[in-house]
């Protein structure tokens, strides 16, 4: 794997940052070396992110510069680490009112609602990481064949619980917002909860596996 570029962001943030495209190897290094870093105590917060891993520190407490030597030794020393995570299981309900775009999905891979529904169930996906609003996990695995774009007109409203595919990548909207993926199906499982802790179900690295509780085609 190509080095890693480390940048400063602002003054009181570092960005270390390997090329893409995003693979796995590269996202259980990122995840490792996040690992490394909460343990530092010039570093107040680290967020890892899809090839890059950012951190922030106080700038009358810590040399900017140490501290990128420091990140710079510990992505070389994250190579090859193993991904961390569970294994979480959703169940899903595909089609109908709760995957208004299945039948989209379909047209557009040549499969019928079924395959598509089996397809994306039979799948296991990597949790790389959180975005977009709490608890969204971006996941990568979604079988090529389900590669599908996002929807030329994003929705006003999607409600909690809707599994979408965006691209390549497959995701559950935890809370009702706007969005231009397409909508296959819905699951009742809480991804977010802030009286909880950690108040995400889902964590980077995790595995994830969706379960045909209905198809509606």
């Amino acid at each position: 794997m190509s080095e890693a570029r480390i940048y400063p962001l602002g003054d009181t943030a570092l960005v270390c940052e390997a090329p893409g495209p995003a693979t796995l190897d590269c996202q259980r290094r990122v995840w490792a070396l996040a690992e490394l870093a909460q343990a530092w105590p010039q570093v107040l917060e680290v967020v890892p992110g899809m090839n890059n891993l950012t951190l922030t520190f106080d700038p009358l407490e810590a040399d900017r510069d140490a501290l990128a030597e420091q990140l710079a030794a510990g992505w070389q020393s994250a190579a090859g680490a193993a991904a961390p995570g569970r294994e979480v299981e959703i169940p899903v309900r595909y089609g109908g009112e709760h995957g208004p775009d299945l039948a989209d999905v379909a047209k557009h891979t040549g499969l019928s609602p079924r395959e598509v529904a089996e397809r994306h169930a039979a799948g296991e996906y990597i949790v790389f990481f959180l975005g977009f609003q709490p608890g969204f996990a971006y996941m990568g695995g979604l079988d090529h064949a389900l590669h599908t774009p996002r929807r030329a007109s994003p929705r006003l409203e999607v409600p909690a619980g809707s599994v979408g595919i965006g691209g390549e990548q497959t995701g559950v909207y935890p809370a009702a917002s706007p969005g231009g993926w397409q909508l296959i199906g819905r699951t009742d499982v809480t991804l977010f909860d802030p009286s909880k802790r950690p108040a995400t179900l889902l964590q980077p690295g995790d595995r994830v596996r969706f379960t045909i509780a209905e198809v509606d085609a």
